[in-house]
């Protein structure tokens, strides 16, 4: 698999397109005013202990507190008091409220949720990822082979540093490096930690103790691999930069990097742009004629699958499968394109035939192989529902790059003008009971207005007789949908 990585550097924002075989596979968006914490490391301090919810709220300087469950609190040096790491003790035995604890952010503050973090502190280089309070030595599971895997984990426990501590994992970068090359990242990560720690201790609280990477380094650090065949970026600044980490870090990857010169945006290249729109929308229309709708809450996103136009040649069955298969591969570079994670529902075309189902649900599978966050996709339930989950550790795309729309609050939907002319009666008999008003003044959309002179003048006249009061129309052009006043005059 031939990868591209793309880089859009401005001022005011940095992006980035993972491109494979010519499409888009993934995006990165950041802002300057809205960066990224995952990876940070904080010195912060126990807001609050909630024992039914097994969890604390730290106060990381943020105007949310974080949220650390008790699952990621450690036994770790550097907690001040209350730590217990044999089992899984309740929280106010790991925690109390006003000790500080050095956490790490998991997830970005998403909505109206503060940021999750964790007391199991890890810090990532180039092949490897080094676990302060771990003790052993880690493998990705990307890395298959049973011989590499093994001889990996023996290099590292014979490139550990005399005296050192801490656990290590090996990235899937890792996949065949040689020992001077971990034995490098390993020396690198514990100076690294040597200096973090007294950083942290002579840090106030709640204090920023380490920041992550930039966007297009942070790329490079955890992307870059013999599959990218080339890095182009469209900023000279960026690229001297990323040359420069490139040198220092990933040996043999600084000639791929390439200062992208041509008049076209960077993005325009592989039709960036369009996709981006694209992935905006609720609707993706497949091939075949039918049609994908993702809706996003809060809670958990639904994937809808449809036939639309498509019939097919044969019988339902036949068209309802290649439907759902072509579903399965689109769903699958979608979640991944719009960054959604969470719990994820997704409603295929109903199938009569057992191995039919079965069938659809392993493309969707195998499509999901190739994510880099993590997936767990389920067995088709009673209802037909597949349910999977994808780790989330970031804002989706939508969440970058929209807002809650001011006329209908984020629900996707305003009142229709019959609804709104009803709310204007009631507002009407209301304020008469409050006012004794000569005539009342209503001003309302073009739409609402028609409708009041055409198809609801008869209910407004006898509602105007009943009220004792005459009732003048104006239309506002600068009113949303759904939006009315009545003024007593």
């Amino acid at each position: 698999m031939s990868t591209e990585i793309l880089v859009n550097a401005m001022p005011y924002e940095t992006r980035v397109a993972i491109v494979e075989h010519g499409l888009v596979q993934e995006l990165y968006i950041e802002l300057p005013r809205r960066l990224g914490i995952v990876g940070n490391i904080y010195k912060g301090r126990v807001a609050r202990v909630m024992p039914g919810m097994q969890a604390a709220f730290i106060d990381i300087g943020d105007e949310r507190n974080a949220f650390l469950h008790a699952g990621d609190v450690a036994k770790m040096p550097y907690v001040e008091a209350g730590a217990n790491g044999d089992g899984a003790p309740a929280i106010q035995a790991l925690l109390t409220e006003g000790e500080t604890v050095l956490v790490q952010v998991l997830k970005d503050p998403i909505g109206t949720k503060g940021a999750r973090v964790t007391t199991r502190i890890s810090i990532p280089s180039r092949y490897m990822v080094y676990v302060p309070g771990g003790s052993s030595v880690g493998v990705s599971t990307r890395i298959e082979d049973a011989d590499e895997r093994g001889r990996l984990r023996e290099l590292v426990e014979l490139a550990r540093p005399e005296g050192g501590t801490g656990g290590y994992i090996v990235r899937t970068a890792g996949e065949g490096a040689e020992r001077d090359a971990l034995r490098a990242d390993m020396l690198y990560l514990s100076r690294f930690w040597a200096a973090l720690e007294i950083e942290a201790r002579d840090a106030s609280c709640p204090a920023l103790v380490h920041e992550d990477l930039p966007l297009p380094l942070r790329i490079m650090r955890d992307l870059l691999d013999e599959q990218v065949v080339q890095l182009r970026v469209d900023s000279l600044e960026w690229c001297e930069r990323m040359r420069h980490f490139a040198s220092l870090f990933l040996p043999g990857f600084a000639e791929r990097i390439a200062m992208y010169e041509g008049e076209r945006p960077i993005f325009d290249l592989y039709g960036v742009e369009d996709e981006i729109e694209r992935a905006l929308e609720r609707r993706v229309n497949l091939k075949s004629g039918g049609y994908l709708v993702f809706d996003q809450t809060e809670a958990m996103t639904t994937v809808d699958v449809n036939t639309g136009a498509y019939t097919g040649n044969r019988n339902s069955d036949e068209a309802f499968l290649k439907t759902n298969l072509e579903a399965a591969q689109v769903i699958a570079r979608q979640l991944r394109l719009r960054n959604l994670g969470g719990i994820i529902i997704i409603d295929f075309i109903d199938l009569a035939r057992p191995e039919h189902r079965q069938l659809v649900l392993e493309t969707l599978k195998r499509e999901l192989a190739g994510d880099r966050a993590h997936c767990v996709v389920s067995e088709v339930t009673t209802l037909g529902l597949v349910q999977m989950t994808r780790k989330r550790a970031r804002e989706s795309l939508g969440h970058v790059m929209m807002q809650p729309c001011a006329h209908c609050d984020g629900r996707g939907m305003v009142k229709t003008p019959e609804s709104v002319c009803f709310d204007l009666y009631r507002d009407l008999i209301r304020l008469n009971g409050q006012y004794q008003a000569n005539e009342y003044l209503v001003l309302a959309t073009a739409e609402v207005i028609e409708l009041l002179l055409d198809e609801e003048s008869t209910n407004l006249a006898e509602l105007s007789t009943t009220l004792g009061r005459n009732v003048r129309l104006q239309v506002e052009t600068q009113y949303h949908p759904g939006q009315f006043d009545v003024i007593p005059l």
